[in-house]
């Protein structure tokens, strides 16, 4: 029986440690205010975001400089760490140079991150 009340437990859970697969179109919309800072051809007041999905943090921006909590974070941008990030930057990398709050809804988030999935 217990086994049983475990198994139905943890396919409760399973939903809310997924994330869904983004709209790569509606993460081009998300992503708008991002650009203020942000692109993917050049460094900005933020880094270029040009393949960032698998690298590491705190490199491949050639010639940006990067806060020492962004180099010494030893993340790399996959999927789960992108979620956490722009969700609650501040949060994932106490003292990172970024000042953006994050995106509130998941949904965006996920759209963000298949866009940004485009660009690298």
């Amino acid at each position: 029986m217990r086994h049983i009340m475990f198994g139905a437990a943890l396919a409760l859970l399973l939903p809310l440690s997924a994330h869904a697969e983004g709209d790569a179109a509606a993460g081009e919309k998300a992503f708008a205010p991002c650009k203020a800072c942000h692109n993917f051809e050049k460094n900005g007041v933020g880094p270029t975001l040009k393949g960032v999905v698998g690298a590491k943090a705190g490199e491949g921006a050639d010639g940006y400089a990067f806060s020492a909590a962004m180099k010494s974070s030893g993340i790399t941008w996959d999927e789960a760490n992108l979620h956490e990030w722009l969700t609650d930057p501040k949060k994932k990398i106490p003292g990172t140079k970024m000042v953006f709050p994050g995106v509130k809804d998941p949904k965006k988030v996920d759209d963000i991150i298949a866009y940004l999935k485009t660009k690298s």
